[in-house]
Protein backbone atom coordinates (compact mmCIF):
# COMPACT_ATOMS: atom_id res chain seq x y z
CA UNK A 1 0.00 0.00 0.00
CA UNK A 2 1.11 3.59 -0.77
CA UNK A 3 0.15 6.06 2.22
CA UNK A 4 -0.87 9.36 0.89
CA UNK A 5 0.54 11.88 3.34
CA UNK A 6 -0.14 15.65 4.19
CA UNK A 7 2.24 17.65 5.46
CA UNK A 8 2.27 21.59 7.16
CA UNK A 9 4.55 23.73 5.38
CA UNK A 10 5.49 25.49 8.42
CA UNK A 11 5.14 22.34 10.97
CA UNK A 12 7.90 20.42 11.74
CA UNK A 13 7.84 16.71 12.79
CA UNK A 14 9.54 15.26 15.85
CA UNK A 15 9.81 11.96 14.58
CA UNK A 16 9.54 9.70 11.87
CA UNK A 17 5.64 10.27 11.34
CA UNK A 18 3.86 11.91 8.69
CA UNK A 19 1.61 14.85 9.80
CA UNK A 20 -1.33 13.31 8.52
CA UNK A 21 -2.46 10.24 6.53
CA UNK A 22 -5.21 9.67 3.86
CA UNK A 23 -7.53 6.81 4.45
CA UNK A 24 -10.47 7.35 2.70
CA UNK A 25 -12.83 9.44 3.63
CA UNK A 26 -11.08 9.82 6.59
CA UNK A 27 -7.70 11.41 7.00
CA UNK A 28 -5.89 11.00 10.48
CA UNK A 29 -3.67 13.89 11.80
CA UNK A 30 -0.76 13.18 14.12
CA UNK A 31 -0.59 15.39 17.30
CA UNK A 32 0.39 18.47 16.98
CA UNK A 33 2.31 20.69 19.85
CA UNK A 34 3.23 24.47 19.82
CA UNK A 35 6.69 23.02 19.48
CA UNK A 36 5.66 21.46 16.13
CA UNK A 37 6.39 25.00 14.23
CA UNK A 38 9.29 26.54 12.79
CA UNK A 39 9.23 29.52 15.14
CA UNK A 40 9.25 28.02 18.53
CA UNK A 41 9.59 30.11 21.45
CA UNK A 42 8.93 29.23 25.33
CA UNK A 43 5.53 28.70 25.95
CA UNK A 44 5.87 27.58 29.46
CA UNK A 45 3.13 27.58 31.13
CA UNK A 46 0.98 29.77 28.71
CA UNK A 47 -1.46 26.64 28.19
CA UNK A 48 -4.39 29.09 26.18
CA UNK A 49 -1.47 29.95 23.62
CA UNK A 50 -0.09 26.54 23.50
CA UNK A 51 -2.88 25.83 22.55
CA UNK A 52 -3.43 28.07 20.03
CA UNK A 53 -0.42 27.08 18.46
CA UNK A 54 -1.47 23.16 18.02
CA UNK A 55 -4.48 24.32 16.57
CA UNK A 56 -2.68 26.67 14.04
CA UNK A 57 -0.67 23.74 13.14
CA UNK A 58 -3.77 21.38 12.66
CA UNK A 59 -5.25 23.76 10.54
CA UNK A 60 -2.26 24.05 8.77
CA UNK A 61 -1.91 20.15 8.00
CA UNK A 62 -5.57 20.08 7.20
CA UNK A 63 -5.81 22.60 4.72
CA UNK A 64 -3.23 21.17 2.80
CA UNK A 65 -5.39 18.15 2.73
CA UNK A 66 -8.39 20.08 1.31
CA UNK A 67 -10.16 19.99 4.57
CA UNK A 68 -11.51 22.41 7.81
CA UNK A 69 -12.11 22.01 11.28
CA UNK A 70 -15.67 21.87 9.81
CA UNK A 71 -14.73 17.82 8.55
CA UNK A 72 -12.96 17.03 11.95
CA UNK A 73 -15.13 14.17 13.63
CA UNK A 74 -12.70 13.38 16.53
CA UNK A 75 -10.33 15.01 18.56
CA UNK A 76 -7.86 13.34 21.24
CA UNK A 77 -6.41 16.05 23.53
CA UNK A 78 -3.21 15.25 25.71
CA UNK A 79 -2.68 17.68 28.89
CA UNK A 80 0.39 17.00 31.45
CA UNK A 81 -1.30 18.80 34.11
CA UNK A 82 -5.14 18.57 34.26
CA UNK A 83 -5.38 21.99 35.91
CA UNK A 84 -5.00 22.93 32.63
CA UNK A 85 -8.05 21.75 31.41
CA UNK A 86 -10.23 24.87 31.55
CA UNK A 87 -7.73 27.52 30.08
CA UNK A 88 -7.12 24.54 27.28
CA UNK A 89 -11.55 24.54 26.87
CA UNK A 90 -12.12 28.04 26.27
CA UNK A 91 -9.39 27.65 23.98
CA UNK A 92 -10.49 24.67 22.14
CA UNK A 93 -14.39 26.21 22.07
CA UNK A 94 -13.13 29.16 19.86
CA UNK A 95 -12.47 26.84 16.98
CA UNK A 96 -15.05 24.52 16.62
CA UNK A 97 -18.77 25.26 16.50
CA UNK A 98 -22.02 23.16 17.65
CA UNK A 99 -22.29 20.19 16.82
CA UNK A 100 -18.79 19.50 18.23
CA UNK A 101 -16.57 16.41 17.58
CA UNK A 102 -16.30 14.09 19.71
CA UNK A 103 -13.45 14.59 21.92
CA UNK A 104 -11.08 12.68 24.72
CA UNK A 105 -9.03 14.45 27.02
CA UNK A 106 -6.79 12.74 28.71
CA UNK A 107 -3.63 13.05 31.39
CA UNK A 108 -0.48 12.04 30.11
CA UNK A 109 3.18 12.23 32.44
CA UNK A 110 5.01 13.89 29.71
CA UNK A 111 4.78 15.14 26.03
CA UNK A 112 7.51 15.81 23.91
CA UNK A 113 9.60 18.85 23.42
CA UNK A 114 8.75 19.49 26.93
CA UNK A 115 5.03 20.93 25.92
CA UNK A 116 2.12 20.81 27.79
CA UNK A 117 -0.35 20.12 25.46
CA UNK A 118 -1.09 17.80 22.76
CA UNK A 119 -3.87 17.67 19.57
CA UNK A 120 -4.70 15.38 17.05
CA UNK A 121 -7.70 14.87 15.29
CA UNK A 122 -9.95 12.74 12.63
CA UNK A 123 -11.85 14.74 9.84
CA UNK A 124 -13.89 12.67 6.95
CA UNK A 125 -14.11 13.93 3.40
CA UNK A 126 -18.10 14.55 2.76
CA UNK A 127 -17.82 14.08 -0.79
Amino acid sequence: MVRKTYKGKSVTASGPYSHAVDADPFVYLSGQTAMNSENVEDLKGDIAEQTKRCFTNLIEVLETANLTLDDVVKVNVYLTDMNNFNAMNEVYKTFFNDPYPARTCVAVLALPLGAEVEIELVAKRTA
